[in-house]
Protein backbone atom coordinates (compact mmCIF):
# COMPACT_ATOMS: atom_id res chain seq x y z
CA UNK A 1 0.00 0.00 0.00
CA UNK A 2 1.32 3.62 -0.73
CA UNK A 3 0.28 6.61 1.35
CA UNK A 4 0.18 9.92 -0.32
CA UNK A 5 -0.30 12.84 2.02
CA UNK A 6 -2.42 15.58 0.07
CA UNK A 7 -1.71 19.28 0.30
CA UNK A 8 -4.35 19.51 2.98
CA UNK A 9 -3.81 18.03 6.33
CA UNK A 10 -5.46 15.20 7.19
CA UNK A 11 -6.58 13.66 3.47
CA UNK A 12 -4.90 10.53 2.19
CA UNK A 13 -4.27 9.29 -0.90
CA UNK A 14 -3.84 5.45 -0.63
CA UNK A 15 -2.88 3.38 -3.72
CA UNK A 16 -3.53 -0.54 -2.70
CA UNK A 17 -1.11 -3.42 -3.94
CA UNK A 18 -2.51 -4.98 -6.51
CA UNK A 19 -1.63 -8.23 -7.31
CA UNK A 20 -2.57 -9.64 -11.38
CA UNK A 21 -1.52 -12.32 -13.62
CA UNK A 22 -3.63 -13.88 -16.44
CA UNK A 23 -6.82 -14.53 -14.00
CA UNK A 24 -7.57 -11.19 -13.20
CA UNK A 25 -6.52 -9.57 -9.79
CA UNK A 26 -6.89 -9.04 -6.05
CA UNK A 27 -6.29 -6.96 -3.78
CA UNK A 28 -7.33 -6.14 -0.09
CA UNK A 29 -9.22 -2.92 0.09
CA UNK A 30 -9.74 -2.16 3.69
CA UNK A 31 -7.34 -4.05 6.64
CA UNK A 32 -8.28 -2.03 10.03
CA UNK A 33 -3.99 -3.02 11.17
CA UNK A 34 -2.43 -2.41 7.38
CA UNK A 35 -4.63 1.02 7.40
CA UNK A 36 -3.31 1.98 11.19
CA UNK A 37 0.45 1.46 10.74
CA UNK A 38 0.27 2.95 6.94
CA UNK A 39 -1.58 6.24 8.43
CA UNK A 40 -1.08 6.51 11.62
CA UNK A 41 -5.23 6.94 11.91
CA UNK A 42 -6.95 4.73 13.99
CA UNK A 43 -10.55 4.32 13.05
CA UNK A 44 -13.31 2.20 13.27
CA UNK A 45 -15.80 2.22 10.04
CA UNK A 46 -19.27 1.09 11.27
CA UNK A 47 -21.06 1.22 7.68
CA UNK A 48 -20.17 0.51 4.21
CA UNK A 49 -22.58 2.52 2.00
CA UNK A 50 -22.55 2.09 -2.53
CA UNK A 51 -24.02 4.13 -5.02
CA UNK A 52 -24.80 3.68 -8.57
CA UNK A 53 -25.05 6.53 -10.53
CA UNK A 54 -24.70 7.66 -14.27
CA UNK A 55 -22.33 10.30 -15.81
CA UNK A 56 -23.35 13.90 -15.10
CA UNK A 57 -24.56 13.03 -11.94
CA UNK A 58 -23.16 15.51 -8.86
CA UNK A 59 -23.79 14.44 -5.33
CA UNK A 60 -22.37 16.50 -2.49
CA UNK A 61 -21.37 18.36 -0.80
CA UNK A 62 -22.51 16.55 2.68
CA UNK A 63 -21.42 16.01 5.69
CA UNK A 64 -22.28 14.99 9.60
CA UNK A 65 -21.99 17.52 12.38
CA UNK A 66 -20.06 16.21 15.68
CA UNK A 67 -21.24 14.02 17.34
CA UNK A 68 -22.25 12.58 14.46
CA UNK A 69 -19.14 13.50 11.88
CA UNK A 70 -17.67 10.86 10.00
CA UNK A 71 -14.20 9.95 8.60
CA UNK A 72 -14.88 8.25 5.39
CA UNK A 73 -13.04 5.88 3.09
CA UNK A 74 -13.92 6.25 -0.71
CA UNK A 75 -12.97 4.49 -3.62
CA UNK A 76 -14.66 3.76 -6.97
CA UNK A 77 -15.93 -0.22 -8.08
CA UNK A 78 -16.75 0.25 -11.68
CA UNK A 79 -16.28 3.93 -13.42
CA UNK A 80 -14.76 7.15 -12.52
CA UNK A 81 -15.24 9.95 -10.30
CA UNK A 82 -13.58 13.92 -9.86
CA UNK A 83 -13.82 13.43 -5.66
CA UNK A 84 -14.14 16.37 -3.86
CA UNK A 85 -13.23 17.26 -0.08
CA UNK A 86 -13.48 20.90 1.73
CA UNK A 87 -12.25 21.61 5.08
CA UNK A 88 -14.78 23.19 7.18
CA UNK A 89 -12.31 22.62 10.71
CA UNK A 90 -12.38 25.45 12.74
CA UNK A 91 -9.17 27.33 12.90
CA UNK A 92 -7.72 25.02 9.97
CA UNK A 93 -5.02 27.42 7.80
CA UNK A 94 -6.78 25.36 5.03
CA UNK A 95 -10.13 25.92 5.97
CA UNK A 96 -12.36 26.60 2.92
CA UNK A 97 -9.64 25.21 0.43
CA UNK A 98 -10.53 21.75 -1.44
CA UNK A 99 -8.86 18.72 -2.57
CA UNK A 100 -9.81 16.51 -5.33
CA UNK A 101 -8.65 13.31 -6.84
CA UNK A 102 -9.66 11.01 -9.56
CA UNK A 103 -11.42 7.44 -8.58
CA UNK A 104 -11.37 4.96 -11.05
CA UNK A 105 -12.08 1.39 -11.07
CA UNK A 106 -8.78 1.49 -13.29
CA UNK A 107 -7.09 3.56 -10.62
CA UNK A 108 -8.11 1.92 -7.77
CA UNK A 109 -6.87 4.85 -5.63
CA UNK A 110 -8.86 5.47 -1.96
CA UNK A 111 -9.14 8.60 -0.70
CA UNK A 112 -9.24 9.24 3.08
CA UNK A 113 -11.39 12.09 4.05
CA UNK A 114 -11.56 12.78 7.85
CA UNK A 115 -13.97 14.63 9.82
CA UNK A 116 -14.55 18.14 9.63
CA UNK A 117 -14.54 17.96 5.64
CA UNK A 118 -17.48 18.24 3.38
CA UNK A 119 -17.33 15.52 0.87
CA UNK A 120 -19.00 14.95 -2.97
CA UNK A 121 -18.33 13.52 -6.50
CA UNK A 122 -19.07 14.32 -10.12
CA UNK A 123 -19.32 10.81 -12.21
CA UNK A 124 -17.54 10.93 -15.39
CA UNK A 125 -18.54 7.48 -16.92
CA UNK A 126 -22.35 5.90 -16.83
CA UNK A 127 -23.07 2.85 -14.25
CA UNK A 128 -20.41 4.11 -12.07
CA UNK A 129 -20.28 2.01 -8.59
CA UNK A 130 -19.09 4.40 -5.42
CA UNK A 131 -18.17 2.76 -2.39
CA UNK A 132 -17.16 3.87 1.05
CA UNK A 133 -16.62 3.14 4.37
CA UNK A 134 -17.67 5.39 7.10
CA UNK A 135 -16.66 5.56 10.78
CA UNK A 136 -20.11 6.90 12.54
CA UNK A 137 -23.41 5.91 11.29
CA UNK A 138 -26.00 7.91 9.24
CA UNK A 139 -27.54 10.09 11.35
CA UNK A 140 -30.29 12.97 9.60
CA UNK A 141 -30.09 15.90 12.45
CA UNK A 142 -27.07 15.96 11.76
CA UNK A 143 -26.44 15.68 8.28
CA UNK A 144 -25.67 19.45 6.15
CA UNK A 145 -24.43 20.36 3.02
CA UNK A 146 -23.11 23.15 1.38
CA UNK A 147 -23.41 24.40 -1.98
CA UNK A 148 -21.90 22.14 -4.74
CA UNK A 149 -21.02 25.14 -7.02
CA UNK A 150 -20.21 27.88 -3.25
CA UNK A 151 -18.36 30.67 -5.38
CA UNK A 152 -16.13 31.15 -2.61
CA UNK A 153 -14.45 27.36 -3.25
CA UNK A 154 -14.91 27.79 -6.86
CA UNK A 155 -14.68 23.75 -7.64
CA UNK A 156 -13.81 22.64 -10.94
CA UNK A 157 -16.11 19.51 -11.13
CA UNK A 158 -14.73 19.15 -14.67
CA UNK A 159 -18.66 18.10 -15.98
CA UNK A 160 -21.26 20.80 -17.50
CA UNK A 161 -24.60 21.19 -16.37
CA UNK A 162 -24.54 18.32 -13.22
CA UNK A 163 -27.56 16.15 -12.76
CA UNK A 164 -28.39 17.32 -9.35
CA UNK A 165 -30.78 15.71 -6.52
CA UNK A 166 -33.32 17.41 -5.18
CA UNK A 167 -31.74 18.03 -2.20
CA UNK A 168 -28.30 19.34 -3.10
CA UNK A 169 -30.61 21.90 -5.71
CA UNK A 170 -32.08 23.61 -2.69
CA UNK A 171 -29.26 23.27 -0.59
CA UNK A 172 -28.52 27.53 -0.44
CA UNK A 173 -25.57 27.13 2.74
CA UNK A 174 -22.22 28.76 1.81
CA UNK A 175 -19.17 28.25 2.68
CA UNK A 176 -19.54 31.92 5.29
CA UNK A 177 -22.23 29.89 6.78
CA UNK A 178 -19.62 27.21 8.01
CA UNK A 179 -17.00 29.47 9.79
CA UNK A 180 -17.86 29.16 13.69
CA UNK A 181 -20.39 26.67 13.22
CA UNK A 182 -18.22 23.04 12.83
CA UNK A 183 -15.50 21.65 15.12
CA UNK A 184 -14.56 18.45 15.04
CA UNK A 185 -14.75 16.76 17.68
Amino acid sequence: MKILQNHISGLLTIEPSVFEDDRGYFLESFNTKTFEEATGVDVDFVQDNESMSNKGVLRGLHFQVPPYAQDKLVRVVRGSVIDVAVDLRHGSPTFGEYAKVLLSAKNRIQFFVPKGFAHGFAVLEDQTIFSYKCSEFYHRDSERSLKWNDPAIAINWEIDDPILSQKDKETEHRLEDFTSTFLVQ
